[in-house]
């Protein structure tokens, strides 16, 4: 192993995690700690997406669906109401989509132009990249929670992906990753020496090298998804929730 790719290194493994940050909202209650806001934002930043999707499927034309998410997640974060989170279901994601229901049901009892004219962004929401997105999705009778389940998992992926891209940045070790990336997902026998040859490798090396990267994408899973949860011991059933996601 060369000097620079040793500097890749793995995170703590969720099992030896002390405080996640969905457990950390839920301990402060009302969410009224600034590490708890924090932690709060950050879990919002990743789902709005998601949430998003699920109203597009329940039939929010882009500009509702927008506006309904942006409300959400503002009432959320200003009013810090968090009194709903169930602390018996300690995962992130049903909470979320549950309060969102609740949000969206109340709204529909609101006059239309004092909705609009009420929240202010509390995120970023590129909802031109997310119809991008969201016109790619698969045009089948699926639910809006199956919809919403299925964006969740591929977004935890992305992010999961992220944080190894991120180890191998540091470590400068930036085209090694976006080699190895080309062999992580592929169902047929990854074209091992070609890729070798391009970054000066011997094969047997390179394979050496996907198993590590594929090992460190299996803990950044693993963490992703442990800091939606207040237990990390549901981190499995969470995990194969996320792959029937993926394959339903």
């Amino acid at each position: 192993m060369s000097e620079s790719e040793s500097r890749v290194r793995a995170d703590p493994l969720p099992g030896q995690f002390h405080t996640t940050r969905w457990s950390m909202v839920q301990a402060a209650g009302s969410g009224d700690t600034p590490s708890a806001q924090d932690a709060l934002a950050v879990l919002c930043e990743s789902y709005w997406y998601p949430l998003y999707t699920y109203l597009r499927k329940r039939g929010s034309s882009a500009n509702e669906a927008a506006d309904l998410t942006q409300g959400f997640f503002a009432r959320l974060l200003d009013k810090r109401d968090l009194a709903a989170a169930d602390r018996e279901k300690g995962r992130f994601r049903a909470f979320l989509l549950t309060a969102l229901k609740h949000y969206v049901s109340n709204e529909a009892e609101r006059a239309r132009a004092e909705k609009r004219g009420g929240a202010r962004a509390i995120l970023s929401l590129d909802v031109e990249a997310a119809e991008g997105r969201f016109a790619i999705e698969p045009a089948d009778e699926r639910t809006p929670e199956d919809a919403f389940s299925r964006s969740w998992a591929l977004v935890t992926m992305e992010r999961a992906m992220e944080r190894v891209r991120d180890d191998y940045l540091r470590a400068d070790r930036l085209e090694l990753f976006e080699r190895l990336r080309q062999c992580m997902t592929d169902a047929q026998e990854a074209p091992y020496r070609e890729l070798a040859e391009q970054l000066g490798m011997n094969e047997s090396a390179f394979k050496v090298a996907v198993h590590r990267v594929r090992k460190r994408f299996r803990e950044c899973l693993r963490r992703e998804i442990a800091e939606t949860l207040s237990d990390a011991g549901e981190v499995e059933a969470e995990l194969q929730d996320l792959f029937e996601a993926l394959s339903s």
